[in-house]
C-alpha cells in the first residue's frame, strides 16, 4: 500500500485531487496533509496549487512546509499540479516578478492576449506527448485535459508535452523522479483518472 501525502497549504483544489486519487486508488492511503510527519513518512508526494504564484509561494512558506516539500520531492516520485508545476520552474513573470523553486528547466510567462485569443486559457485543450513516459500509458497523444491558468511556461529543455493557445506552451515536464502539469487531471475526466492511476503506479522514473 502506497501512501500518497497531497500537500495542504491552504493553496489547492485538494478536494478534487484527493477524491480522484482515491476513486482510481482506494487501497492506497491517500492523506491531504500539512504534517511533516506524515510528508516524511509518505511515499509519493502531490503539489497542487490554484491562483497567484506569489500568494502560492508564500502560503507555502508562511504554513514552515516549504523545505520540507522541497526535501521530499528531491527523492520520492512528485506531481505538481497547475501553479504547483510553476513554482517549481526558475521564475514567473506573474506579480512583478518572482523566482521558483528552480527545480525544473523553464521561466514562466503571461500568455498574450489577442482578439481571438482569450486570457485567461480555460477549457479543454489538446496535449501532444512529445515523448514516451509511464505517465502517458493508455492516454492516447493530443488526448484533451482541462486549464484554467493565464500565465505559462514556452519553452523547456524538460518539456514534455505541449499545448496550442494561440501560440504553444508547455503543458508537461518530467525529470527524474518529478512530473510536473499546467492542466488539472482531476477536471480531466476519464483520461484525468487514467493520469492518477499511472501516477500511483509509477516508481519514480521514466
Amino acid at each position: 500500500m502506497n501512501t500518497i501525502a497531497v500537500i495542504d497549504y491552504g493553496m489547492g483544489n485538494l478536494h478534487s485531487v484527493s477524491k480522484a486519487l482515491i476513486k482510481v486508488s482506494p487501497s492506497d492511503q491517500i492523506l491531504v496533509t500539512s504534517k511533516k510527519s506524515e510528508i516524511e513518512n509518505s511515499d509519493k508526494i502531490v503539489l497542487p496549487g490554484v491562483g497567484a504564484i506569489k500568494d502560492c509561494m508564500e502560503a507555502l512558506s508562511n504554513n514552515d512546509l516549504d523545505q520540507v516539500v522541497l526535501r521530499n520531492m528531491a527523492e520520492k516520485p512528485t506531481l505538481a499540479i497547475c501553479v504547483g508545476m510553476q513554482m517549481l520552474l526558475e521564475s514567473s513573470e506573474e506579480n512583478n516578478g518572482i523566482n521558483g523553486f528552480n527545480l525544473l528547466d523553464g521561466k514562466v510567462r503571461r500568455i498574450p492576449s489577442t482578439s481571438t485569443v482569450k486570457v485567461p486559457h480555460m477549457g479543454w485543450n489538446q496535449v501532444l506527448q512529445k515523448s514516451d513516459h509511464f505517465l502517458w500509458t493508455d492516454i492516447p497523444n493530443n488526448s484533451f485535459f482541462y486549464f484554467v491558468h493565464g500565465y505559462a511556461c514556452d519553452s523547456s529543455l524538460d518539456a514534455i508535452g505541449t499545448t496550442c493557445h494561440g501560440s504553444e506552451f508547455i503543458s508537461a515536464l518530467a525529470k527524474k523522479n518529478i512530473f510536473a502539469v499546467q492542466f488539472h487531471p482531476e477536471k480531466s475526466q476519464k483520461v484525468g483518472l487514467q493520469f492518477y492511476k499511472n501516477f500511483i503506479n509509477w516508481e519514480g522514473d521514466r
